[in-house]
């Protein structure tokens, strides 16, 4: 979810749902260390529980990265070996990191002696044409033994060569059976299901069976699926509605604009709030207009809301 799970796009997100974790883009450990620390780290403190996803392989890289995800008020390290990408694969780390087990144990080890937050691990079934349980299976038990206790494991494998990461998200057959099987293998341990995921039928159905489900790319486009999550979770429902769910966008774009930060940074986030919604098309092409740019978020939204107005008569 690299350039898509923002801050902005966080904050967002958490006014949907109170208690479901979220997750930061992928930040390599790279440009942690060396680079803008609170451009990459900062966060609304609204956006609590927030985890940070590394992206890394050298030990001692991610203890110092984790140690700053720490001190910074993150509630969770995650260790990406998921992710596809050739840009990722020339970094060594991503989901090439899975033939290396004995190297993610030794990143994982190094990151759980430094924090007291929990480290965690996001991962596939398998790489390549790789097609054996065993593998995966080794991979967890091997990673877990560094101190590692939650997996989310996206259900496919990671081809590495020949498709592209958005064909990785789709061509690689699923296998949630493997997922629920690697929890009946390591009863001690958590596990949480990612991966073709759209629906709360989805999510009711792997609530029952494992430690949670991880929802990324449709969680994006129908955000509105969130605001069923906290009642699936066992907490009390949050009654939000749409209406009030962009007011509130609205007060923060303008609470950011006196930061510098432009409107259109934060609206292409909540672009996908009236999915499913007659008008959404017309309220959706007001907040993405550029020639609107030079106009407050305020005056933005009551075009908006005069588009959907229109629209659904």
């Amino acid at each position: 979810m690299m350039d898509w799970t923002d801050r902005h796009c966080r904050y967002f997100h958490r006014l949907l749902t109170r208690h479901a974790l979220l997750y930061t883009e992928m930040v390599t450990t790279g440009a942690l260390i060396h680079g803008d620390q609170p451009r990459h780290l900062d966060f609304n403190l609204e956006e609590h529980p927030v985890a940070l996803q590394l992206g890394g392989s050298e030990p001692h890289d991610l203890a110092k990265a984790a140690k700053l995800g720490e001190q910074w008020g993150y509630d969770e390290i995650n260790l990406n070996c998921g992710c596809p990408s050739e840009r990722v694969q020339r970094g060594a780390f991503g989901a090439c990191l899975m033939a290396e087990p004995g190297l993610v144990a030794d990143g994982v080890k190094a990151m759980v002696d430094v924090v007291s937050v929990p480290v965690t691990v996001k991962h596939r079934i398998g790489i390549d044409r790789i097609e054996s349980y065993a593998f995966v299976s080794d991979f967890v038990g091997t990673v877990s033994q560094a101190g590692c206790q939650t997996f989310i494991v996206h259900a496919r494998n990671a081809w590495l060569q020949g498709i592209s990461p958005k064909e990785n998200r789709e061509l690689p057959p699923l296998k949630p059976d493997w997922v629920r099987r690697l929890k009946n293998d390591f009863p001690h341990l958590s596990f949480v299901i990612n991966g073709g995921i759209v629906s709360m039928e989805h999510i009711r159905t792997h609530l029952n069976e494992l430690d949670g489900v991880m929802v990324g790319r449709e969680a994006y486009h129908n955000p509105w699926l969130l605001q069923q999550w906290d009642e699936a979770m066992g907490h009390d429902a949050c009654l939000v509605t749409r209406d009030e769910v962009e007011m509130h966008m609205v007060g923060y774009m303008q609470s950011q604009a006196e930061r510098g930060v432009p409107w259109y940074a934060i609206a292409r986030h909540m672009l996908g709030l009236r999915h499913g919604q007659p008008g959404a098309r017309k309220w959706r092409q007001v907040w993405s207009n550029h020639q609107l740019k030079h106009l407050p978020a305020s005056e933005v939204a009551t075009l908006a809301a005069n588009a959907l107005a229109m629209a659904s008569n």
